[in-house]
Formats: C-alpha cells, structure tokens, sequence
C-alpha cells in the first residue's frame, strides 16, 4: 500500500479547511396578522394586533436618567386607546409618546397585556411596533373601559 507523502496531506487538510458548508437557513414561513377587537384582550397575553384610535393622552412620567455620559430623557405616557369594542390603558414609553396623540389612528402589532395595580394595561415592547395609519371609521366605545376592571390573582395548590 502506498502511503501519501507529506505534501500531499498539506494540500488535503488545507482544502477542507479553506471551503467550510454554507450554514443551513431554517425555511421561516410567516403568517398574516389576525386583527383583534379591544373587548377580546385578556389579562396575560400577549402577541395582539389591533387597529385602535387615541381617546386621550396624558403625560405622567418624564425624567432625566443617567445613560453613561449622557442623560436620557424617560418619558411614560397613559392613553385611553380604543375601537368600536371598548376602551383600554395604553402605556407609552419614549418614542412611543411622539405618536401616541389624541385623535390619531394606529395599528399596534405584537401588543401585550401587563397588569398594573390589578388592572390591564396595553403595551408595546421592543418586539412589537405603532404605525399611525389612516383615520379610522369606527366610532369608539367608551361606556366599555378594560382597564376599570380589577382582577385579583388567586394562586392554589394541586394535590
């Protein structure tokens, strides 16, 4: 049996080094958004999206927060947002209360609730987004306000 000579491993070893595979891409299929109605949220979920107009807007919260050299302004905002369902709590945070005005129509993508003092609130993490879009047909339903209602967290054992 012949053995290969020196160079011949050299030159072996450096051609598969040189030509690494290509990484396998996962096919992602994404799916269309599934619109729902203010009166449909629940406490602790998450992933909505929604087209709502601004009732009001009010700024409760804006601060300067230390951000290395710098200092960042922090500013909260809590809009009654709603459509012809009901009404919920909007909770704003910097950038997001550029847009959130009264009167404007926005759809809000991969909305959250969190709970507040037992009461719902709606809002947009980093891994949602607001859109404005073009003023909106329906008129809201104020007499049903999501966010006047009270929940108590109950926890009980399995036995």
């Amino acid at each position: 049996m012949a053995s290969a000579s020196t160079e011949e491993r050299a030159a072996l070893s450096a051609a598969d080094i040189a030509t690494p595979a290509p990484p396998q891409t996962p096919s992602v299929t994404l799916r269309k958004p599934t619109f729902t109605t203010v009166d449909r949220l629940r406490p602790g979920t998450s992933g909505h999206t929604l087209t709502v107009k601004v009732v009001n807007s009010k700024l409760v919260l804006q601060k300067a927060r230390p951000d290395g050299v710098q200092l960042r302004q922090v500013r909260i905002s809590e809009c009654l947002v709603g459509d012809d369902t009901g009404t919920i709590v909007f909770t704003a945070r910097n950038d997001q209360v550029d847009i959130m005005k009264e009167g404007v129509t926005v759809i809000l993508r991969n909305a959250k609730i969190d709970m507040f003092k037992g009461s719902m609130r709606l809002v947009v993490d980093k891994w949602g987004r607001i859109e404005a879009t073009e003023p909106a047909s329906f008129v809201v339903k104020e007499s049903n306000n999501l966010s006047l209602v009270e929940y108590d967290l109950v926890q009980f054992v399995h036995e």
